[in-house]
């Protein structure tokens, strides 16, 4: 099976030659005018070649660890499962690499999604993979912070087969984070994320008890 690596950036360790340094080191570089997390990693769907079955989403920081991947992968390829999430705060974490509102975050979403749908994840992490035809029948929607978590919610809504794996992860090489880099980007994205996980929720909450009873718990290694 044929993978896709989709990595959203701006600025991320120049001002602003990203484009310009990803193509040069053989990247396909998408561009996408309006700001937004959703916008970005979306744009890049959008440009994917019809030959990937899979599609790896990863930050463009560093702070994403690439020898994971093909931990993400192989499930997917084998036929075990349709999307595969690493765990920051399930793995070992740089000093740094995280604060706080992120692990707590991602515990507190994960628990809230465990009452909706019977799936519990215990990070919101941007490191993942997916089955390319299953992304494309998800009909994600969230142009901002909250992509990462409507797709998890809409995973678990629509009963695919999900694993949890425990990744590292260190602190960002560069640039400064637009989510818990200020005090404004993290309540912000927090607003977002919030805001994006209501949404969902109650768009899907005639499903949520019987999803709940019938998808079962997150396979975990």
């Amino acid at each position: 099976m044929s993978v896709s690596v989709i990595i959203p950036a701006l600025n991320e360790g120049s001002t602003d030659r990203t484009a310009e340094n990803a193509r040069s080191a053989g990247a396909k570089v998408v561009s996408e005018p309006t700001r937004g997390y959703g916008r970005a990693c979306a744009a890049g769907v959008r440009a994917l070649s019809p030959e990937y079955d899979i599609v790896l989403f990863l930050d463009g920081d560093g702070s994403d660890c690439p020898e994971f991947i093909p931990q993400l992968v192989e499930p997917i390829a084998r036929g075990t499962h349709d999307f595969v999430i690493g765990s920051r705060t399930r793995g070992q974490r740089e000093p740094g690499s995280m604060n706080l509102q992120q692990i707590f975050a991602g515990r507190f979403a994960g628990w809230l999604l465990s009452i909706l749908y019977g799936v519990r994840y215990t990070d919101m992490s941007p490191f993942r993979a997916i089955r390319r035809e299953m992304l494309d029948k998800l009909g994600m929607r969230e142009k901002t912070y909250g992509w990462n978590l409507e797709m998890q919610m809409r995973v678990a809504r629509a009963g695919l087969r999900i694993l949890e794996i425990p990744v590292n992860h260190r602190c960002r090489a560069g640039g400064v984070s637009k989510v818990s880099g200020t005090l404004r980007g993290t309540f912000v994205a927090g607003a977002r994320i919030i805001a994006t996980l209501i949404r969902i929720a109650l768009s899907l909450l005639p499903f949520a008890i019987h999803i709940a009873s019938t998808v079962g718990k997150i396979d975990n290694l």
